[in-house]
């Protein structure tokens, strides 16, 4: 599936996500097919398990939510038979219109980090990917080739700066040299990339539902994926308390609280479309 194009290129990820959010609900929906899910729907921990379920959920969600959110990891761990069930899933999930985010957290440097964005970001990969989470903890220029190979091809980049797991803050919320937090340092990075940007910018951060309070400037212009919602114990009351006057800009992830309805097909569509109205009901009533 090609990407939309305008007169100066490929139409941003940004665009389209906002676009996506207005029309389909805000909610990102996860794929992360472990062996716990797995056997709570009845199937093996195999790759014709695998299969089945990465197929359902593509089925149930991809013509209905915002994005989708397969879980690298849990592929990968079958193998080259696992990837190729990846491949077909962001395939499938890409052609019913769903955004496709890659979470795959990739961090590296030089021409490692340039091979990481090949994979995900160019449009020849048969992992090509409307957006990918990177990490930025060996520097933000560290991710300057994923940053360039998005921008080229229309893709987004999510930049973890506050994540949901407590042993994030160690380095998160250590100081840098001028007083900020290292995880400011990084959304200010990310506002950076994003100036100018309209309607959405296509750099976004990743930032856990589950903080209470963010601590942090999120004002950067792009978008916010917050984990945490359901098994981690947020719920999308709390999505105004975390992200401030930026609660419009958040796309909730959520993994469990959806796929454990599983695997009825129709479930699955009902647990997404009420988390998708609670979600907007919330996010409506937030100031601008």
């Amino acid at each position: 599936m090609s990407e939309p194009t305008t007169a100066g290129g490929p139409e941003p990820f940004g665009t389209r996500l906002r676009r996506a959010m207005d029309t389909r609900g805000p909610l990102c929906a996860g794929i992360d097919p472990h062996a716990a899910l797995l056997h709570s729907w009845g199937l093996n921990d195999d790759v014709r398990g695998l299969e089945t379920f990465t197929r359902t959920c593509v089925e149930a969600l991809a013509d209905r939510v915002a994005v989708l959110k397969p879980q690298s990891a849990f592929f990968e761990r079958f193998g080259s038979r696992g990837v190729a069930v990846l491949e077909k899933a962001v395939e499938e999930a890409r052609a019913a219109g769903a955004l496709v985010l890659m979470d795959a957290k990739r961090g590296d440097i030089g021409s490692t980090m340039a091979a990481y964005a090949a994979t995900y970001l160019d449009q020849d990969s048969p992992l090509f990917s409307d957006a990918v989470t990177v990490s930025p903890y060996l520097g933000f220029g560290s991710l300057r080739p994923a940053l360039d190979a998005a921008a080229a091809s229309g893709a987004g980049v999510f930049v973890l700066a506050l994540t949901s797991n407590p042993e994030g803050a160690e380095v998160q919320r250590a100081t840098a040299a001028d007083g900020r937090s290292l995880a400011q340092v990084m959304l200010d990075h990310m506002a950076a990339e994003n100036a100018g940007a309209r309607p959405l910018g296509s750099v976004g951060a990743v930032v856990g539902a589950t903080l209470g309070q963010a601590g942090a400037d999120l004002a950067i212009n792009g978008p916010l994926l917050a984990p945490g919602i359901g098994a981690q114990g947020a719920s999308p009351a709390d999505l105004p308390g975390v992200f401030g006057p930026s609660v419009h800009q958040v796309v909730p992830s959520v993994s469990r609280g959806v796929l454990r309805h599983g695997p009825s097909v129709d479930a699955l569509r009902a647990a997404a479309a009420g988390l998708t109205e609670e979600i907007r009901a919330v996010v409506d009533r937030a100031p601008r």
